[in-house]
């Protein structure tokens, strides 16, 4: 669902940055990697500055700069806040994922080794459906004495940033870390590189000394966007008053807002939800009818198929007929069930088998002290990172017309899946089944 690479911006929302400034300036000279997976961790486990560290609360909780300051003007937490942190980073250091429910071992040539794997949220289908099991199952097949240790944010930024701790002071070799938002581990990506090990970016990039980077191309998703919501209008694109309906993270300058100006749409309004769920789309869904007219609504670009699920309902439920064209993103199997329906005109298809490889070659490499030569099909480059090894996969359209050559084909969803007796008639009319 990310509109794109973000970059250090020095905090947001009025929130401080994680880290001090020492962390600061090793991030501008980041430990070099490539010794071997056991040297890094001998090293670890017998520098007692890296055992047990015990984390600050204003580490686990960035506080806005509004909220109290010492002596010195500096912010202080309060007392009951700092109980509070300490009691819930050890109650999460005990909880992390580990799917192999075995101890930890030592091993040569990459065997035995431990790998953190973080996701966002789960009111996205994609990060428990398909992310975490081809991520999990992508390790089995490649390293079959490694150790997963797995851990949801459920889209609270101070939740991640105590599972990486926590996972940090267990014990990992190399971490797969899709953020919940960008900037706010940044201090512990530091502090990870200090110990050796090493952080993939998965999906968003992070800010800190990553070691590599694995996503889809956000400009080719942006290009299926707008050209697909285009096909969509038809005749009817110059001057189509077009819906915009965002999740937390998006991004204003969007290229598919470009192609739609130059077919002669624009943006209506732009309505940004506090999280991604239908229930959000769908209560902003009833205010922009409510605000616009229902008349005036000549399509729906929604950022994902969750929320385009919700912008879906509030359009029937205003008895609009015949439905706008609406697009999505992500390929969840309800909206491709609504596009053979008729409900949806588009999503966009990201095979996350290939990324959760790439993800996993990457991370198997640097855990070992190998190249990424091999893996990285370029680079990428942030505030705080330069010449990360990156690999951007290309995404495809669905629509009615290329469901089966898309996620039929590479094996996303079966015939039957889609196709159930609710769907049957439309799936014969759209040529899926006989």
């Amino acid at each position: 669902m990310d509109d794109g690479d973000a970059t250090a911006n020095g905090g947001r929302d009025g929130w401080l940055p994680v880290g001090t400034a020492d962390d600061r300036a090793t991030r501008r000279n980041p430990a070099p990697w490539g010794a071997s997976s056991a040297g890094r961790r001998a090293r670890r486990e017998t520098d007692p500055d890296k055992m047990g560290r015990i984390v600050p609360a204003r580490e686990l909780f960035p506080m806005r700069a509004d909220e109290g300051a010492t002596d010195g003007g500096g912010p202080q937490m309060k007392p009951w806040t700092v109980v509070i942190a300490m009691v819930t980073a050890l109650v999460l250091a005990g909880t992390a994922c580990d799917t192999t429910g075995a101890p930890r071992e030592s091993g040569a040539d990459g065997d035995g080794l431990t790998i953190g794997v973080l996701l966002p949220e789960t009111e996205t289908s994609r990060y428990e459906t398909f992310d975490r099991p081809l991520v999990e199952q992508a390790i089995k097949d490649r390293c079959g004495k490694c150790s997963v240790r797995y851990a949801n944010a459920e889209n609270d930024v101070k939740i991640q940033h105590q599972q990486m701790n926590a996972m940090l002071t267990q014990g990992v070799d190399v971490l797969i870390l899709d953020p919940v938002q960008e900037v706010y581990l940044r201090g512990l990506i530091t502090e990870a590189t200090e110990m050796d090990v090493p952080v993939v970016s998965y999906d968003r990039v992070a800010e800190g000394p990553i070691a590599g980077y694995v996503s889809f191309d956000a400009d080719a998703i942006g290009v299926l966007q707008g050209e697909g919501l285009r096909d969509g209008l038809g005749g009817r694109a110059d001057g189509a008053r077009i819906v915009r309906v965002e999740g937390p993270l998006w991004n204003p300058e969007h290229v598919a807002v470009s192609i739609l100006e130059q077919a002669g749409a624009h943006i209506s309004k732009t309505y940004v939800t506090s999280g991604w769920t239908p229930e959000n789309a769908y209560a902003i869904m009833v205010g922009a009818i409510a605000d616009l007219g229902a008349d005036e609504i000549d399509a729906v670009w929604a950022a994902n198929d969750a929320l385009a699920a919700g912008a879906v309902s509030a359009l029937k439920g205003a008895r609009v007929n015949p439905l706008p064209p609406v697009s999505g993103q992500d390929a969840d199997l309800s909206a491709v069930q609504r596009i053979v329906s008729g409900e949806q005109y588009m999503t966009i298809y990201k095979p996350y088998r290939l990324q959760a490889d790439a993800a996993v070659d990457m991370a198997l490499a640097l855990a070992r002290g190998e190249s990424l030569r091999s893996i990285a099909t370029g680079s990428i480059s942030t505030d705080t990172a330069r010449n990360v090894p990156s690999v951007k996969l290309a995404p495809a359209l669905v629509t009615v017309d290329t469901v089966e050559e898309t996620v039929v084909r590479d094996g996303m969803y079966t015939i039957d899946e889609i196709c159930t007796p609710k769907y049957r008639p439309d799936c014969e009319k759209a040529g899926l089944i006989d």
